[in-house]
């Protein structure tokens, strides 16, 4: 019987079953049956061999999780933990971005000595730029002597300058006489689009301002050319189209974060870096990146007017009435004062690393370049040009004198 078994296994091999797997199949069978290796099944062909291979390289990976772990109900509350876990995560994130209604302000002191002292102080810094800013506007528009390029400038300078603190003080002035600290969402939202919109088109027309004086001094044969009313024109859309711009790109980039960080915003009023701690998500790297090249672009329009101030310097040295020099000076250094105080401290504020930070720093930093260039700029730009003040006399003047014949 051996033997005969023997020649059946040598039939076998004979008969196709020269793999690994068809030697596996007909070994299996029982003695009794070893008549079914002359059937086609122990034939070597493609198609068994891609049978077997699935078999015992695809099927068990697949089905042991649901054998060894799936049915295991253990393991399988330990991963609908997990699940919920991170979904309720993102969740969360969600629903406090999406149920934040308000912001809560920095308090500019905690005692009501302090917040009486900061509202009349601020009243007062108020009140001075919208005079001072409105009556530079009302006199450029009324006195036409003062429709040239320059005053132009300056009176579109004005109105920004009005409207960017007016912006900014009346929230705070209300929150330190009321005691109060919130903002709604939808006017956090507007007012961070609105100081963004007005400082960036401050900083483009300070840059257009720089440029007026550069070809006035260095190249007055070309004024006329070079600055004519159709060029003012667009100097000065772009000025307000690049604000809009900047705003409307970092508004919108900004307001789209999660927030999950709380409400309480480290400033007296809404600003793009507060907001960005506040949030949740790796997406800020984003508005950072705008932030940046933003940056980049104030740097640009300062070293322009840095130039532009080099050039004209260069120009003034070569008057020989030391007087004209003096007049000159004292007019364009400080212009050059106002522009490095306004750029540069807007840069950090925006720039700067979180180690740094603090409120007291912040709270400095936004009023040097938010609050003091829009009250300075009337002085500076303005105030000490005599043809400028002999218009505003002459309309208050005239002002007056109605009045009294009236």
């Amino acid at each position: 019987m051996t033997n005969r078994y023997a020649s059946q296994d040598a039939a076998v091999s004979g008969m196709g079953c020269v793999n690994v797997a068809e030697k596996f199949l007909c070994a299996d069978r029982l003695p009794s049956q070893r008549h079914l290796v002359h059937e086609p099944f122990c034939i070597s062909s493609p198609s068994l061999d891609l049978v077997v291979l699935v078999q015992y390289s695809v099927v068990p990976p697949a089905v042991n999780p649901a054998i060894y772990s799936v049915r295991n109900q253990e393991l399988t509350g330990a991963v609908k933990k997990l699940l919920q876990s991170g979904s309720y995560a993102q969740r969360q994130q969600i629903s406090n971005s999406s149920s934040i209604t308000q912001f809560l302000l920095l308090a500019f002191a905690d005692t009501r000595e302090l917040q009486l002292l900061h509202f009349w102080l601020s009243l007062g810094i108020y009140l001075a730029a919208l005079v001072a800013n409105g009556l530079i506007i009302t006199t450029v528009v009324c006195d036409h002597h003062l429709h040239t390029p320059m005053y132009f400038f300056l009176l579109n300078l004005s109105l920004l300058d009005l409207v960017s603190i007016s912006t900014i003080v009346p929230k705070a002035m209300a929150n330190s006489l009321w005691d109060t600290r919130d903002i709604s969402y939808s006017g956090c939202a507007a007012q961070l689009f609105l100081i963004v919109f007005f400082l960036s088109a401050v900083c483009s027309l300070l840059t257009v301002v720089a440029y007026d004086r550069f070809v006035a001094i260095c190249q007055p044969l070309h004024y006329g050319t070079l600055l004519g009313s159709r060029a003012c024109v667009h100097m000065a859309a772009a000025a307000w189209a690049s604000g809009f711009l900047n705003a409307v790109l970092h508004t919108a980039n900004t307001l789209s974060l999660p927030l999950c960080q709380g409400n309480a915003l480290g400033q007296v009023f809404c600003e793009t870096p507060q907001i960005l701690k506040l949030s949740c998500s790796h997406t800020y790297l984003r508005e950072v990146g705008l932030i940046v090249v933003s940056s980049w672009l104030a740097c640009g329009c300062f070293f322009f007017i840095l130039l532009s101030y080099v050039q004209i310097f260069r120009a003034v040295l070569r008057i020989p009435s030391e007087q004209g020099q003096h007049k000159a000076f004292s007019t364009s250094l400080p212009h050059l004062a106002v522009v490095s105080l306004f750029l540069s401290t807007g840069t950090f504020a925006y720039l700067k690393p979180p180690s740094i930070s603090s409120p007291s720093l912040d709270l400095v930093v936004s009023v040097l370049y938010s609050v003091v260039p829009p009250a300075l700029n009337p002085l500076i730009y303005s105030m000490r040009n005599q043809e400028l003040k002999g218009a505003m006399c002459k309309l208050i003047g005239g002002c007056s004198s109605e009045g009294i014949n009236l």
